[in-house]
């Protein structure tokens, strides 16, 4: 049982890394949308690649409210809410079958 707790401690911290950088690359395509960056920039164009995979499905379902995208703002309360829960409980869960 200490090995599933040593794997489910090591998954918490690959999936909070994850969301970390998905977090990054969010927060990167919000502030590009302030300025106007030549869209044939290699970094600009990686940054859309990876973002719009997460933003796409969001905006399709959210309206723009006067003309504001609010599709970043969810996705990173949403990211919020899984570092914050499912990796948290994973530490939780993985922490109590080492000591066990």
């Amino acid at each position: 049982m200490i090995y599933m707790g040593y794997f489910l401690q090591a998954l918490a911290s690959v999936l909070d890394m994850i969301l970390f950088l998905a977090m990054i690359i969010v927060i990167a395509r919000a502030v590009l949308s302030w300025v106007s960056p030549d869209p044939y920039n290699p970094i600009v164009r990686m940054i859309n690649q990876l973002s719009e995979p997460l933003l796409f499905p969001i905006r399709r379902r959210v309206p723009y409210l006067g003309g504001m995208d609010l599709s970043p703002i969810i996705l990173l309360m949403v990211i919020f809410f899984l570092q914050n829960f499912l990796v948290q409980s994973l530490q939780h869960l993985a922490i109590g079958m080492i000591n066990s």
